[in-house]
């Protein structure tokens, strides 16, 4: 892995001092070239990981385009010099933050959104400044191939981007050669192993994790739309999206209704490979098995199944399309209520009150994200301040990932750190802070000798902080006769 490090940090040294609109410029004509190639990547997309065509076009394209969109505009404003305060006790001193690329950044990407979830940060940390070495997942390293394939066609420099192709032991290795700064996205057990490697070269991380996303309907929901906003955000991707719902709660006064509901519309849905197919496939067989493990165990612990087939009746030497499932007589106790759950299956719990509510939604080890459905503002706000979470969305599902303002990221085992937003582009900078001082005096006020200067000091610091109204005032005064007496 040495060679790949090594052409990346000589890529380095010119990229990084490239002057920002001109690296600007190279994301433009990615945008260009990834809209004028769109029907190759949908169906690259496609063939590589079993999703519909829509979402193929939307989730991870779509969003790619919006995200380029976004730096374009943003970039240059969220990495400029930014000018902070200087304190009195400094007065006649500048201070201000910048922003410095990190260096050789390592992105290792899933399965799920290869193309989304390769790309997006991949082109946050070239904005930047940075050169980034990318590992895509081994299970659809095709998307990976277009990738660069894409990059080469819109003219960047040889090695700004580097793929590198392999399973976990290439990843393992490319964390072995020290970059300079590693975003990972994936699993919680993997995630964890790359944060303890990390950690022995003091290397910095952003870990992009699980989720078990609890969405909460209560009595007065939009049932008609909750039900549709569970069906897409359940069983969107065929349930392979760390942002799905994974354990929908629903109030006692509207639970009949709401699972009859949403029964008949999940016997409505289309599963095939079609534009206009609903669903599409699982993308390999070892994540479905793991599903099926769930899902038995469920059955067994009293869970009802009332939509789809029991793992026992798939067939996937056959095919990957498991038809979605609906779970209803969960509990707590049941591995499809806290593990991870990336398949299409929407396991339906009941509630009676708020406080238990709020209670079963916080009840994980994970907080990526989670949604409220109220038509009562102040109850679903309130509601959704209380959920242990990275991101909350009120009346709607999974969306605040798309929305390329806000920060991404989640709390407890759903990952560290942020990107997306200036706090994401910010993420693959060191921020260094500069105070300047001309250099006119012959020294300063709290330099040596200290003879005579500690009741001058007393003073201000009573001046200055003390409780009287005034007393920041006279502080401040008393700080300048002194300056004036000791320059």
């Amino acid at each position: 892995m040495e060679a790949f490090y090594n052409k990346a940090r000589q890529a380095y040294v010119e990229w990084s001092a490239l002057e920002l609109s001109k690296r600007l410029g190279y994301l433009r004509r990615l945008r260009h070239v990834i809209v004028d190639n769109l029907d190759r990547i949908v169906d690259e997309i496609q063939s590589s990981t079993g999703k519909t065509p829509v979402e193929a076009l939307t989730a991870d394209i779509f969003t790619v385009l919006d995200g380029i969109y976004h730096l374009e505009k943003h970039t240059a404003r969220a990495l400029k010099t930014q000018k902070v305060p200087t304190p009195v006790v400094l007065m006649g001193k500048r201070s201000y933050i910048e922003y410095r690329p990190r260096g050789v950044v390592l992105i290792i990407a899933p399965w799920n959104f290869p193309f989304q979830l390769s790309l997006l940060p991949t082109l946050t940390a070239i904005a930047a400044g940075n050169t980034v070495i990318l590992k895509p997942s081994e299970i659809t390293p095709r998307v990976g191939d277009l990738i660069i394939d894409l990059m080469e066609k819109a003219g960047f420099p040889r090695c700004v981007v580097q793929v590198v192709q392999g399973g976990k032991e290439v990843g393992a290795a490319l964390v072995e050669g020290r970059p300079d700064y590693i975003f990972f996205t994936g699993s919680v057990q993997t995630g964890k192993l790359i944060q303890a490697k990390a950690a022995e070269n003091l290397i910095p991380t952003t870990l992009e994790l699980g989720g078990k996303d609890p969405m909460i309907v209560c009595a007065d929901a939009n049932i008609a739309r909750a039900v549709a906003g569970a069906l897409w955000g359940g069983f969107n991707n065929c349930g392979q999206v760390c942002m799905s719902v994974e354990r929908l709660l629903v109030h006692n006064d509207i639970y009949t209704t709401f699972v009859d509901q949403l029964v008949q519309q999940v016997g409505e849905l289309t599963q095939g490979v079609g534009c206009d197919a609903d669903l599409g496939a699982m993308t390999h067989r070892g994540q479905a098995e793991l599903v099926g493990a769930q899902i038995h165990d469920a059955l067994k612990q009293g869970a009802r199944l009332l939509t789809g087939l029991e793992p026992d009746k798939w067939n996937l030497e056959d095919s990957l399309a498991i038809a979605p499932m609906v779970l209803v007589n969960i509990t707590p106790s049941m591995r499809i209520w806290h593990e991870e759950t990336f398949g299409p299956v929407l396991p339906v719990m009941v509630y009676d009150d708020e406080k238990t509510a709020v209670a079963l939604a916080n009840d994980s080890n994970y907080g990526l994200n989670a949604s409220v459905w109220s038509q009562d503002m102040k109850q679903a706000q309130r509601i959704a301040s209380r959920l242990i979470t990275g991101s909350v969305v009120i009346n709607d599902v999974m969306i605040s990932v798309a929305n390329p303002n806000l920060p991404f990221g989640g709390v407890k085992e759903s990952g560290l750190g942020r990107y997306h937003g200036d706090v994401g582009l910010q993420s693959f900078c060191h921020q260094t802070a500069v105070v300047v001082d001309r250099g006119r005096k012959t020294k300063e006020l709290a330099w040596y000798p200290y003879a005579g200067k500690y009741e001058g000091f007393y003073q201000l610091s009573r001046g200055l902080f003390g409780r009287k109204p005034r007393a920041k005032q006279l502080g401040s005064a008393f700080l300048h006769f002194i300056l004036r007496k000791h320059s």
